[in-house]
């Protein structure tokens, strides 16, 4: 029997399940079977992430990287070569993309790598098409561009949702607020901050029993905790990426059909045909990504404003600033003179290599 066959059957058999407290615990164990047979289909033999393969190996470039994904003739390459400049085949024909092909938007003097990924089919999780190359890429973006045909919008990105998900890609969504600490003895304790109401303790030790864990502290501080988060963290290998859905063609619509399409969350309705919202796709775009520009200021002199040294959230701090720049700057400094947001005066506040720096700071650093 196949990985797939028995992915089905695990799946049939939680369907005909009924949830109760007398079933919580076989609920929980197949819950854990199926998150481990899903596994085997992200890296078959314990291997990596589910490798590039022909043409799915990119070079990268610039500060962070969007990766489009989307069924066959949504308009990603008309999209993409629009944005980029890159030349990507268009056509009316399915799978004109049959490789991944890289182009860079410059945005707020920031370069952002755009990835036209070819077009995924569903089952692609599964295997069908070149869909695990394709999501194999797509789990190493720093956001996800879902591109939708306007006219079938809720129908194609349920089908991509479940098979990003399928492959460990977590869409909008932050890693569990669930802590599993293994232990050599004393059994399983079970601690939690806040009600279980999607989960309880026997679903939980049914999990763990699947796993073979049989000591460990298991703290829950997750609202609304349920088994698969519980699946999640023990699984480690899940990505978290925010994700836009770019509802493509609609210059096709009314403008009463617009209008219910700003009603679904993290959306922004285009027409990369007619070049229609994409001001505001690039705005949306950047605020997603949540990327820091910093500015030097050299002695004597007023600060560059043309090329901003550009910074990861949760990696803004004035250390990383330097390495960006030169890797020796971090050693050869005295202290470093910041301007802006995280600045505790405007006239400038001297800081050290620890301070965390805001968007569209200005920085000034002296040498030993």
């Amino acid at each position: 029997m196949t990985t797939v066959q028995r992915i089905k059957e695990v799946e049939d058999e939680m369907a005909r399940t009924q949830k109760n407290k007398a079933t919580s615990y076989h609920l929980g164990q197949l819950k854990a079977k199926l998150a481990k047979l899903k596994r085997e289909l992200i890296a078959p033999g314990g291997g990596g992430g589910g490798g590039g393969g022909v043409g799915f190996d990119v070079a990268r470039t610039g500060v962070a990287s969007v990766g489009f994904v989307g069924f066959p003739s949504v308009g990603k390459s008309t999209l993409m070569s629009k944005l980029t400049g890159t030349h990507s085949e268009v056509s009316a024909i399915d799978f004109t993309t049959l490789t991944t092909v890289p182009g860079t938007v410059k945005v707020h003097g920031a370069p952002i790598q755009i990835l036209d990924l070819p077009g995924i089919i569903e089952g692609a999780a599964d295997g069908r098409g070149r869909g695990k190359q394709v999501i194999a890429v797509a789990r190493t973006c720093n956001l996800i561009f879902i591109v939708l045909d306007v006219l079938k919008p809720l129908g194609d990105k349920k089908i991509i949702e479940s098979e990003l998900e399928g492959f460990g890609i977590r869409l909008n969504k932050r890693p569990p607020q669930i802590l599993v600490r293994r232990k050599d003895k004393g059994g399983v304790a079970i601690t939690n901050t806040v009600p279980l109401t999607n989960i309880d303790h026997d679903e939980i030790r049914a999990i763990l029993s699947e796993y073979r864990i049989n000591s460990c502290d298991v703290a829950i501080r997750e609202p609304g905790a349920t088994a698969d988060d519980l699946v999640d963290v023990i699984e480690g290998n899940r990505v978290y990426i925010p994700a836009i859905y770019v509802l493509n063609k609609i210059d096709a619509i009314s403008i009463e059909e617009l209008d219910l399409l700003y009603k679904i969350p993290n959306s922004v309705p285009v027409s990369s045909g007619q070049w229609m919202n994409i001001d505001e796709l690039i705005d949306t775009m950047w605020t997603a990504l949540d990327l820091v520009r910093v500015y030097t200021k050299p002695r004597k002199l007023a600060p560059d404003y043309t090329q901003p040294v550009v910074l990861k959230r949760g990696k803004c701090t004035v250390e990383d600033f330097c390495n960006q720049i030169h890797k020796e700057i971090a050693k050869q400094m005295k202290f470093a003179v910041v301007w802006g947001a995280s600045a505790k005066h405007s006239r400038g506040q001297k800081v050290g290599l620890d301070h965390i720096l805001e968007d569209e700071d200005v920085v000034h650093i002296s040498k030993k």
